[in-house]
């Protein structure tokens, strides 16, 4: 909507070979009529599949760089389709703007709507955690303000994929303080405002281990749930591991209704943040029979 009322005809964004933003900014653009370009960082694959192909179907027009080089070469793109008056907009790696991150915020609205709906249901109304997949830091700065806008008074978790614990905090709360900012509110967010989780992602970026192949099977086989092997299947591996652990239950939040009832267990809610096309990328497919 915000290209639409800047009158862009061209939309730009980067991401890696199987980025799920990228794939939905490209589809994004196929269905309001803009041009797309994806400035992908790692190695042209042999074969296209997953996302990738999907990049393709869409008709984005892919460059690819190198990770080191992906900023400059993500400006460089926008100066060149500037110059040639194509009205650029430039959508931030992982959709990680205000405007992206307003997306979560109310998202957790509606969440918080319908735990209020469901309360007489069940255990919901005393939801003690969210989980869920955190990386470029949009997410999390969505759903750590509107946890705050909306009264959530639970914790909110996220599961570095790919980040240091320490950036990824500060990232967290520079865009969730900018967020707050562009809705009127002014509210200033710390690192230790923002809870994440990074003892998952040493593997590396991408790198399928026991771990993410165990959740992906268990929410496959006993949920009828996808989740995917650079994201969602992190998150699900680590939440999982904690829950092992006992990490829940010894880190009680002050929302839990579960000990006012004398039980010894937290609602966890994982939150799902989509990638199931991941799952068909090449470089998964012998893993994953």
């Amino acid at each position: 909507a915000e290209a639409q009322t800047l009158r862009a005809r061209t939309l730009i964004t980067a991401g890696a070979v199987q980025s799920n933003h990228c794939r939905q900014t490209a589809a994004a653009a196929a269905r309001f009529g803009f041009k797309c370009i994806l400035v992908l960082t790692g190695d042209r694959p042999a074969k296209v599949s997953g996302n990738l192909l999907l990049d393709h179907l869409f008709g984005a027009e892919i460059i690819w760089t190198e990770k080191s080089q992906r900023e400059a070469m993500l400006q460089q793109t926008f100066d060149q389709a500037l110059g040639q008056g194509h009205k650029p907009y430039l959508v931030p790696y992982g959709g990680s703007s205000p405007t992206g991150a307003l997306g979560y915020a109310f998202a957790m609205q509606e969440l918080i709507q319908q735990m209020k709906d469901l309360r007489g249901l069940g255990d919901l109304g005393g939801l003690g955690w969210i989980v869920f997949a955190s990386s470029s830091g949009g997410t999390q700065a969505g759903l750590v303000l509107g946890a705050r806008l909306f009264g959530f008074g639970g914790k909110v978790l996220g599961i570095s994929v790919d980040e240091p614990r320490e950036e990824l905090q500060e990232r967290v709360a520079k865009l969730a303080t900018e967020t707050s900012e562009r809705i009127g509110e002014r509210i200033a967010f710390s690192p230790e405002n923002v809870l994440v989780n990074a003892d998952y992602c040493a593997a590396g970026y991408g790198v399928l281990t026991e771990a993410e192949h165990e959740a992906i099977q268990l929410f496959a086989r006993y949920e009828g749930l996808l989740i995917d092997p650079v994201y969602t299947g992190r998150a699900a591996a680590g939440m999982i591991d904690l829950i092992r652990k006992g990490f829940f239950a010894q880190h009680p939040s002050i929302n839990s209704g579960q000990r006012l009832l004398g039980k010894k267990d937290e609602t966890v809610l994982f939150w799902h943040t989509g990638g199931t096309t991941a799952l068909f990328a090449e470089k998964y497919q012998d893993a994953l029979k």
